[in-house]
């Protein structure tokens, strides 16, 4: 077989230009990829807030216009034989052999492989015109690959601390102030987790930029040790400033986490930073990192990797339902042993839910594409997955086959997924409150109160608040997953409960209010928590205005007017003292 493809793409001139064009195109994609990514330096140095969130929607829908493009020219090239499989087979060893040398040959192979199977419409693996995702090519770069700048500290940190933000070329409010005071706040880090002074401070050369922050991001070198390092920018009127040290892994993995939106950084190889950055956040899975420096094609593949290289090296692994109350909209089913959850639409919804399959994949997009606070998951869209039917337990398998019909069908001793979402698995809040002591239940709660806040900052209101839709992730923080009730606060009407008369104190609030679909009563949010009494009050204490509909009404009014709401990604203890707060913000304890 091998013989036979070498031969073939040997002989056939067609196989090798057909490879040379794919080749092409995606240096021309990642080419355009950089172009709008370095746009984002020039977005922050102007305060041009607006056009830094056009360009976050603009790259994100990029690699699927440039793969239709592409699609286009083999057509063009390929004419009649661009459905011939045999001469994929050929493009296929030609396109490994031109890319070899490479940085990032992973992204050319995933890229490969969304356009044949775009072609042959794929179901499952396809190992002759496609690479085969569990066959990865180890790593070879190391966390030092990375382009980065090294800062030799020699007993005077404050120098250390100019010379690194004078690196980074900003127009500083107080250039001298801001490095006392960032090499302050550091040796104040180091004395308090009893470490000696730091010797080297490692900087990767690119900046990484999100919403209205730049960050510098990097290590400490304390010996033979590594100690992650975040300094967070801000652009205020009067120029740029630090605003947040973080030195904290968990806070920095919450910074590069699942439920943040896409980094716009400049990076020559993507491979070299990863490696750099999982070298501080080892429990990163790599999925999470490839995404959340906005490639999330390889995000994509790099999770269906670790998906189904755990199933082939666990064969006795079950497929089950998830944790959980059942959804009216999606079938959800998980690994025991892989904190991920494969989400599917099922067929007709219970009531009250009124809505249809379309409504709730605009309901994902709109997520795809929106800043997601720390507060809403990413979910990837993935199509013709095969399992084993023998890794299915029994009764999940059978509400598969019965309710998610159109999108499940069995193919001899497999079941393919025709569409699905994937996300990290968390534990969902109604379970996690009952399971955990009442302190670290009533904190749960404040910072689901917190996380409703941050979403409605963000313009964006869950619709459904019971706290099932909700999960408590690793470190603790509550994210929303459930999407087929949201939308823009702006489409909401909130109101207040009408004071009922003595005649009708016996008619049902259902029946003496007329509610529109858009109605929204903040009072009776409380009712459906399903919560203990002392719970309940630990919420209202911190957070008692998100029952209030006066205060909905003005954040709409705020958000109407163009102001803004800062939900910084970090916890209030990682700022720097002396900063004040942005224009329009609401501080968020995180």
């Amino acid at each position: 077989m091998e013989a036979n493809r070498e031969g073939s793409s040997n002989t056939d001139p067609q196989a090798h230009a057909a490879a040379a064009l794919l080749v092409d195109a995606f240096a021309d994609y990642n080419a355009r990829f950089a172009d709008i990514t370095r746009r984002a330096r020039r977005r922050f140095e102007r305060r041009d807030w607006h056009g830094s969130s056009l360009d976050a929607r603009q790259r994100i829908d990029l690699y699927d216009i440039c793969i239709r493009e592409t699609q286009g020219r083999l057509d063009g090239l390929l004419d009649d034989r661009v459905r011939s499989r045999l001469l994929w087979v050929a493009m296929r060893h030609a396109y490994e052999k031109q890319i070899a040398r490479l940085p990032d040959r992973e992204f050319y192979k995933t890229w490969f492989n969304s356009l044949s199977r775009r072609h042959f419409h794929t179901r499952g693996l396809a190992s002759d015109i496609e690479f085969v995702a569990l066959e990865r090519e180890p790593d070879s770069e190391g966390s030092d690959v990375a382009p980065h700048r090294h800062y030799e500290v020699q007993g005077d940190l404050p120098s250390a601390c100019e010379r690194l933000l004078k690196d980074a070329a900003f127009a500083y409010a107080d250039p001298a102030g801001c490095a006392a005071t960032l090499a302050r706040t550091l040796e104040a880090r180091l004395h308090a987790a009893g470490l000696p002074t730091v010797e080297v401070i490692d900087l990767l050369q690119a900046i990484f930029y999100r919403d209205r922050r730049a960050y510098l991001v990097g290590r400490l070198r304390v010996g033979h040790r590594r100690h992650p390092l975040v300094i967070a920018l801000t652009h205020a009127a009067d120029g740029v400033q630090v605003d947040a040290l973080l030195t904290v892994r968990e806070h920095i993995s919450i910074l590069f986490g699942y439920a943040r939106s896409y980094f716009h950084a400049d990076i020559g190889n993507v491979g070299a930073v990863v490696a750099f950055v999982r070298a501080l956040l080892p429990h990163k899975p790599l999925e999470e990192l490839y995404a959340v420096l906005g490639r999330a094609k390889q995000g994509k593949t790099e999770r269906y990797r670790r998906v189904f290289s755990h199933l082939a090296i666990h064969p006795q692994e079950r497929l089950v339902h998830a944790d959980g109350k059942r959804g009216m909209v999606m079938a959800v089913f998980t690994l025991r042993d892989l904190p991920v959850v494969f989400k599917l639409i099922r067929d007709r919804f219970a009531w009250p839910k009124d809505m249809v399959r379309k409504q709730v994949e605009e309901k994902y997009r709109l997520v795809f594409h929106h800043d997601r606070v720390g507060r809403l998951i990413d979910a990837q869209e993935f199509g013709q997955l095969r399992f084993s039917l023998h890794q299915f337990d029994e009764k999940l398998l059978q509400e598969l086959l019965d309710e998610c019909a159109e999108s499940v069908r069995v193919d001899g001793n497999e079941l393919v997924i025709a569409h699905c979402y994937v996300e990290h698995r968390l534990r969902p809040m109604d379970l996690y409150v009952r399971e955990v002591d009442p302190i670290e239940a009533a904190r749960a709660m404040r910072d689901y109160g917190q996380a409703v806040k941050d979403l409605a900052g963000s313009n964006i209101f869950p619709g459904d608040l019971l706290l099932k839709n909700f999960g408590i992730s690793r470190n603790g923080r509550a994210v929303f997953y459930d999407y087929d009730e949201l939308c823009m606060l702006g489409e909401c009407h909130f109101r207040a409960l009408p004071k009922q008369h003595e005649d009708d104190e016996m008619q049902s609030l259902q029946d003496s209010v007329y509610a529109a679909p858009e109605d929204v009563f903040p009072e009776l949010f409380v009712n459906f928590l399903g919560v203990s009494a002392p719970l309940r009050a630990a919420l209202i204490e911190a957070h008692g205005e998100i029952f209030d509909p006066a205060w909905w009404r003005s954040l709409q009014d705020r958000l109407r007017a163009g102001d803004y709401v800062d939900v910084p990604p970090y916890p209030a203890e990682t700022r720097l003292a002396h900063q004040p707060a942005l224009p329009g913000r609401e501080e968020a304890s995180q």
